[in-house]
């Protein structure tokens, strides 16, 4: 999935196919402060002073808004189809509702706007049309500059993440599959433009939080190494055969599993301290990246309802207080990027956007 987060079997691309399909999603109240089961924490009781947002699903001019990337709980960056029917949209989401066209392209190109980062003032995104090449463009949260950076972006791989885009020293990240399949290109251009470099690493490396990649993005190993792109260090992860670890350079979720299936999810530092259990069986990771701000983990549990639905109970792992948070009883998609959490609830005639800034907990 391309928008940072899912809950198990939907969200980005497939949340929106349900929603404009009119999928069997239900609409539920707009308020998710709902009593916790026992041994859990509601959203409203455990964080009363976060920052919390929600908005209606659709832009001022009628079209169904995807959110790609928040600024903080109310102002965001995203997509929405032109009412004319014939564009694809990239837009700023003002907190009173407002937009700001950032760019436009023709939907009969099949646009595709890849991933999203945000670094102080700068936003910077990949885009790209059917039968071209991915480009790299920025502007600023104001709306102005926005500009083209790079044409040359390679073979581009994306793994769901808000590390798949890094703004570092300057410059814009990404990685791309080389000529080679066992050896990763970790690009990157600077933010005033210019010639794009390539760095070469054997194996298949995804970015995490700078300056680390992380091996086995996608594969069946999970993470077992960890690499610096501004040193010669590394960290081995070290598991059973029986684990599935996916680490950033600070937490780990390791799936532990039997011969049935998950028997349950752990969290661990990449040298294996400070490990605990965390969800049981029935739950799943939500998003693709773990431990948002080295602290929040994000899980999906399904209900006796969710094949009916469409929708899982959302919940925030604390690591750093050690309980779980229930954020919605209902959430229809998860995503998490730069600190903030958001989901969707209702259907295609009443979708609403939530949003929690874990930045503010």
């Amino acid at each position: 999935m391309t928008g940072g987060g899912r809950l198990r079997g939907l969200g980005g691309a497939g949340l929106l196919v349900a929603l404009v399909a009119g999928g069997a999603l239900l609409a539920y109240p707009m308020n998710d402060d709902k009593p916790a089961p026992p041994g859990r924490v509601g959203l409203a009781t455990a964080w009363p002073d976060a920052q919390r947002a929600q908005f209606p699903g659709n832009v001022p001019d009628g079209p169904i808004y995807h959110p790609l990337a928040f600024l903080d709980a109310h102002a965001s960056v995203g997509t929405a189809a032109a009412p004319d029917g014939a564009h694809e949209r990239l837009v700023l989401r003002a907190a009173d509702g407002s937009i700001r066209e950032l760019r436009r392209r023709p939907l009969e190109s099949r646009p595709e706007f890849g991933t999203m980062a945000v670094s102080g003032d700068d936003l910077v995104w990949t885009e790209s049309v059917q039968g071209a090449p991915a480009e790299v463009w920025t502007a600023k949260t104001s709306g102005d500059g926005v500009r083209r950076l790079t044409r040359d972006t390679g073979d581009p791989v994306f793994y769901g993440s808000q590390w798949d885009l890094v703004v570092a020293d300057g410059r814009a990240w990404w990685v791309a599959a080389g000529e080679d399949p066992q050896v990763t290109q970790v690009r990157s251009v600077a933010l005033t433009g210019g010639p794009v470099t390539v760095r070469r690493e054997h194996g298949t490396w995804a970015l995490s939080a700078w300056p680390w990649l992380t091996d086995g993005p996608g594969d069946q190993t999970g993470t077992t190494v960890l690499r610096s792109l501004t040193g010669n260090r590394e960290q081995r992860i070290e598991t059973t055969g029986t684990e599935l670890p996916t680490c950033g350079p600070s937490w780990c979720r390791v799936l532990v599993l039997t011969t049935g299936g998950l028997a349950r999810i752990d969290a661990m530092h990449p040298d294996g301290t400070s490990r605990r259990r965390i969800a049981g069986s029935t739950a799943s990771a939500a998003v693709t990246d773990v431990a948002i701000l080295d602290r929040f983990e994000i899980l999906s549990e399904a209900t006796p309802a969710s094949d009916l639905t469409g929708t899982e109970i959302l919940l925030v792992n604390d690591l750093r207080a050690d309980r779980t948070v229930v954020v919605s009883v209902a959430a229809a998609g998860a995503f998490a990027r730069h600190g903030i959490l958001w989901w969707a609830t209702g259907d295609q005639d009443s979708l609403v956007w939530h949003t929690l800034d874990l930045r503010t907990v």
